[in-house]
C-alpha cells in the first residue's frame, strides 16, 4: 500500500495553505488577538467600554474593528466557498467528493495557521445543517464537557442546558462547560489530531528558524547542541505523529485514531514548550506567537476524546484476551 500523498493531494494542501496564508495571515492573526485602538485624543475622554492598553493608557476599541475572541463570518463564507467544510460530502449533494485523508490534509494546514472558530463542528454538519458547508452558518457542538465558540454560533449540537462561560487560556477560543458530556465522536478527535499536527510542524518550523538567525557568542544559537537536541526532539515527534495521524486517516479505525490523537497531542504540546525554550526570554513576550501555539495546544487537548480516554482505550485493547484458535466443526 503507497502512503506517499498523491499530486491531488499536495495541490490540495498547497491551496489551503495559500487561502489561509492570504487571508489569515500573521497580521491578521494579530489583529485577532490584539484588535487595533485609537489613541488618546478627545475620544479618549469618553469612558464608555474604556479599556487599557499594553502601556496602562486608556482608549477604545476602533468602532467596526475586531474584538478579540470574534469570529470573522467574511472568512468563515470564503472557507465555504473553497469547500473547506464541505469537503467530505458527495458532489451529488453539493460537496467536493473527497475523504478523511483529504480533510486531514485540511485540517492539518488550519491547525499550522492558528485558524480560529468551531471549524471541526462546522465541518461534520456538513450536509445535515443548512448552510454549514457553505460556510454561511456556523456550527458549534458540544465534545465531551465543552462548547467552543457558543456564543458566535448560529446552530449549536448537543445538549447545552446549564452551560456556563469559562476563562479560556487560548484569546481565540472561548468556552462554554456543559454539565452533561457527549459521546465521543472519532472523527472529530482525528481532525483535532490533525490541528494539533499542523501546530506542532509550525513551531517546530519557528524554532529552527530563530536558532538559524539567532546569535550568541559569535554563532548562531542552533550550533549549540542543546539546541540541537531540543530541534531535533521536536521534529521526530512531529513525523511520528504525522505518520500516526496519515495511518488513522486511511484506516478509520478508532483504534488508530486514538493514538494519532494521543501522539498528536503531545507533538504539539511538547513542540510549543520546546519553542518557547528555544526562543529565550523572547518566547514569554506577548508579541511572539509561540505562546499561541502553546495555548491553542492545550486548549485542543482538552476537547472530547483526550489523552486519558486514548490512553484507557489503547490499555483496555492491549489487555484484552487474544483470540484463540479456530475450532472446525467435528474436531
Amino acid at each position: 500500500m503507497d502512503f506517499q500523498l498523491t499530486d491531488d493531494q499536495r495541490a490540495l494542501r498547497a491551496g489551503v495553505r495559500e487561502l489561509l496564508v492570504r487571508r489569515f495571515g500573521r497580521e491578521r492573526l494579530r489583529a485577532a488577538v490584539d484588535p487595533p485602538r485609537i489613541g488618546m485624543g478627545d475620544a479618549a475622554k469618553d469612558h464608555k467600554g474604556g479599556h487599557m492598553d499594553q502601556e496602562g493608557r486608556e482608549g477604545r476599541a476602533v468602532p467596526g474593528s475586531l474584538v478579540p475572541g470574534g469570529l470573522d463570518r467574511v472568512l468563515w463564507r470564503e472557507l465555504g466557498e473553497a469547500g473547506f467544510f464541505a469537503l467530505r460530502l458527495p458532489e451529488a449533494r453539493g460537496g467536493v467528493g473527497l475523504g478523511l485523508p483529504e480533510a486531514v490534509l485540511a485540517f492539518e494546514e488550519a491547525g499550522r495557521a492558528l485558524l480560529p472558530g468551531p471549524l471541526v463542528a462546522t465541518h461534520l454538519a456538513a450536509g445535515d445543517v443548512p448552510g454549514a458547508a457553505t460556510g454561511e452558518c456556523v456550527v458549534a457542538a458540544v465534545d465531551g464537557t465543552l462548547v467552543e465558540w457558543l456564543d458566535a454560533a448560529d446552530v449549536v449540537r448537543g445538549d447545552v442546558t446549564g452551560a456556563v462561560a469559562m476563562r479560556s487560556v487560548d484569546p481565540l477560543t472561548p468556552l462554554h462547560r456543559v454539565p452533561r458530556p457527549s459521546s465521543p465522536d472519532p472523527v472529530a478527535a482525528l481532525l483535532t489530531a490533525a490541528e494539533q499536527l499542523g501546530s506542532a510542524a509550525r513551531t517546530c518550523d519557528l524554532a529552527v528558524q530563530h536558532a538559524r538567525t539567532r546569535e550568541q557568542f559569535g554563532q548562531p544559537i542552533g550550533a549549540f547542541q542543546a539546541v540541537k537536541h531540543l530541534c531535533s526532539e521536536m521534529l521526530v515527534r512531529v513525523e511520528v505523529a504525522r505518520a500516526a495521524v496519515y495511518a488513522a486517516a486511511v484506516t478509520a479505525d478508532p483504534l488508530d485514531i486514538a493514538a494519532a490523537r494521543l501522539l498528536a497531542d503531545e507533538a504539539a504540546q511538547l513542540g510549543a514548550r520546546d519553542c518557547l525554550q528555544v526562543h529565550g526570554g523572547m518566547g514569554f513576550t506577548w508579541e511572539s506567537d509561540v505562546h499561541l501555539h502553546l495555548k491553542r495546544a492545550w486548549s485542543r487537548a482538552r476537547r472530547g476524546q483526550g489523552a486519558a480516554q486514548a490512553e484507557e482505550a489503547l490499555a483496555e485493547d492491549l489487555s484484552a484476551p487474544a483470540p484463540g484458535p479456530a475450532v472446525r466443526p467435528g474436531t
